[in-house]
């Protein structure tokens, strides 16, 4: 009896297309797995759609002004149509405006609220009262409470990872107006994270320790060793689902309420259009529940989605979320914003017919333990020095003398050597390792295994050397040929998951369709006869062709053009406008002084803070300061600065920062002190205001 497959891919936001950091990351791994589990003959249902309803979504709306709906409709038909022309075989892509998803969320969270899992709250929120709107998510910006970083989203820092309230931020501005938002009453529904602390404490630090990523059970240990808090599941916004309860009117589902409910109104979606019966594929427990994601979504899909199951009642959860790190783009981290990235949409039109060119170059290069970085003259040698000179070369080799010597006709085989059959043996095992790879989600390990089967191809040809054998010793040459070319079938079916592309030209070519009896993934490993003899194949084809370096260098003066451009943009930016009048009395209220820094050191896993100790003239206090990427502690111990000594105290990783130095940005953009020239000169103390 075959075993039953949930496999659910992170839902894109339809604000922009999708790009090489999303495949990486999600959507080929996810892809590998569920062809594979496929080919194993299990029952799979491979589940991704749109996510219509983010901030980023609205936010994006405004500046084009146009309609969220405007944004979703272009993004999705981008989107959709993308993963269809790279090969990505979901079974169904939905989208979260669809009313199925509507009806899905909107009975979800009424079956939550009728059993009374919900806390309804009143609480003072970010508000901007020049745009008059609640300031929701991506809305508000400002300094992460947890490692410094002052561009922070108000749901979530994007350099930490930490998941937070916009009321947590310090400094917060409104990323609507940029003026600073005053706090003001509103209702909410939150679900209590810390009822279910104790079972998820059980769940992930007992239940998945072993068998979860330690990147994943690492975040989850240290979101539970925080203690989980009330979670906020409804925001004051006109873009969603409306909240489905009396005294919800005007405020709309969160996002990460909504979002992964959109996992089970597609499978319903595609129940429905299948004849099936999607309650099995979610409630059953004999179906395995997998999510496919990258880690910034690692808490939302191991915490809080657990949770809203677990508190529904009759759902399953997940077996395994196999996150991925972050790729980045030629040793830059990719900006959506800046145009830093390779969106799947242009590489598909600069090279339409090499999808399974860019899918094994991230795979063999896939981001699953650390951070990795996509070149474009990586690019280039995974499939020069690789697809095409190990693997395109062994076909070709294979099907060129099959052709030559026997009319493409597979030869009967003689008596085989020991060469021989070690080499069938050795292709015997390949299945098996290549699937526990794939079962424990190490993708790259796996794809450097198919190559290595090519790699056993070529060895084999390069030593037995048929088209010398062929003048001394016909018999000797069948053999050799019909062993090289069940290599050749086996790499037809088992490079199915990762060059879905390839293998399906690879079978047109050996012409698997006229087989008796397919080959198959279980045929491999039980040493079956793959390509029988007299069974004919067709004419060699190319499987790759080489990237020239004109077609590298195109790709690199794009990015190139993006860089300039961006520069260009930060350097025409006019200066920002006066902000609002304030008295005298205000002003007075600062205390800024000179100060001398007298040590200083990196925060410990922190990439931004340094922790200073500054001499004020009035006291020697610790100050944390997110200019590390700018400065190392040796370059600022014994420089002057200018320090506001009454800011409040406010603690950033555990450490309490009592005051903040003054600082500004050059015209290149580069972080420097707000310094009067005249400071080396002066006391420390010397009040400024």
């Amino acid at each position: 009896m075959s075993k039953r497959y949930t496999i659910t891919a992170a839902l894109p936001y339809t604000n922009g297309p999708i790009h090489i950091g999303h495949l990486a990351g999600v959507y080929v791994p996810a892809d590998i797995y569920a062809r594979y589990q496929r080919l194993q003959g299990q029952d799979v249902a491979f589940i991704c759609g749109s996510d219509e309803h983010g901030v980023p979504i609205t936010i994006k709306a405004k500046k084009e002004g146009v309609t969220p709906q405007d944004i979703v409709d272009k993004y999705h038909a981008i989107i959709k149509q993308s993963f269809i022309d790279f090969g990505i075989s979901f079974d169904n892509y939905s989208r979260t405006s669809a009313k199925i998803h509507h009806d899905t969320a909107s009975e979800f969270f009424k079956t939550l609220y009728d059993k009374g899992e919900f806390i309804e709250e009143v609480t003072e929120q970010l508000y901007d009262e020049e745009a008059n709107q609640f300031l929701a998510d991506r809305f508000v910006v400002g300094t992460c409470p947890k490692c410094g970083n002052e561009e922070s989203y108000g749901d979530q820092c994007e350099n930490c990872g930490t998941s937070h309230n916009a009321t947590d931020l310090i400094n917060p501005k409104s990323a609507i107006t940029g003026k600073t938002p005053i706090l003001k009453e509103t209702k909410h529904w939150f679900l209590p994270l810390d009822k279910h602390e104790a079972f998820l404490k059980e769940w992930i630090l007992e239940g998945h320790k072993k068998d979860w990523k330690s990147n994943v059970y690492g975040q989850c240990k240290s979101w539970i060793d925080d203690g989980l808090r009330p979670r906020a599941v409804t925001r004051d916004l006109d873009w969603g689902i409306p909240v489905p309860v009396e005294g919800g009117e005007g405020k709309v589902l969160y996002v990460w309420f909504d979002a992964p409910i959109g996992y089970i109104s597609s499978t319903k979606e595609w129940a429905e259009r299948e004849g099936k019966d999607w309650e099995p594929y979610w409630k059953d427990e004999n179906t395995k529940l997998l999510h496919f994601i990258g880690k910034d979504n690692i808490v939302f899909h191991c915490i809080i989605f657990p949770a809203m199951l677990k508190a529904e009642g009759s759902y399953i959860l997940p077996d395994n979320v196999p996150a991925n790190e972050f790729l980045n783009l030629e040793g830059n981290k990719l900006s959506t914003s800046k145009n830093w990235a390779v969106w799947l949409h242009e590489y598909l039109q600069d090279f339409p017919d090499k999808q399974d060119v860019l899918r094994y170059a991230l795979t063999a290069n896939a981001p699953e333990t650390k951070d990795n970085d996509f070149t474009w003259k990586d690019f280039q040698a995974r499939n020069n020095n690789e697809l095409v000179a190990i693997f395109g070369n062994f076909i070709n080799r294979v099907v060129v003398l099959t052709n030559k010597y026997y009319d493409g006709v597979v030869p009967k085989p003689n008596e085989f050597s020991t060469v021989d059959e070690e080499t069938l043996a050795i292709l015997k095992a390949f299945p098996a390792v290549i699937a526990s790879s794939i079962e424990r989600y190490r993708f790259r390990e796996a794809s450097q295994e198919l190559m290595n089967l090519a790699r056993l191809g070529n060895k084999y040809l390069a030593d037995e050397e048929p088209w010398k054998v062929i003048k001394e010793d016909e018999e000797r040459t069948q053999t050799i040929m019909y062993v090289a070319l069940q290599i050749a079938s086996a790499l037809a079916t088992l490079s199915e998951p990762f060059l879905p592309f390839t293998s399906k030209k690879l079978k047109s070519i050996l012409c698997h369709a006229e087989l008796v009896e397919a080959s198959t993934w279980n045929s491999i490993s039980e040493g079956q006869e793959l390509l029988p003899a007299n069974h004919k194949i067709g004419k060699a084809e190319l499987l790759f062709s080489k990237i020239e370096d004109a077609e590298i260098q195109a790709q690199l003066d794009k990015l190139e053009a993006s860089k300039k451009a961006n520069a260009s943009a930060s350097s025409a930016q006019v200066t920002e406008p006066q902000k609002e009048m304030i008295t005298y009395e205000d002003f007075s209220k600062l205390d800024i002084r000179v100060g001398t820094i007298l040590e200083a050191e990196k925060m410990p896993k922190t990439k931004k803070l340094l922790v200073l100790k500054v001499d004020t003239g009035i006291d020697t206090r610790t100050i944390v300061s997110g200019i590390a990427e700018s400065f190392s502690p040796e370059e600022v111990i014994g420089k002057k600065v200018t320090v506001l000594v009454n800011l409040a105290p406010r603690a950033l990783r555990g450490v309490e920062s009592q005051g903040m130095i003054l600082m500004t940005e050059d015209e290149s953009g580069n972080l420097v002190f707000v310094n009067p020239d005249n400071h080396n000169k002066v006391a420390n103390g010397l009040r400024i205001s």
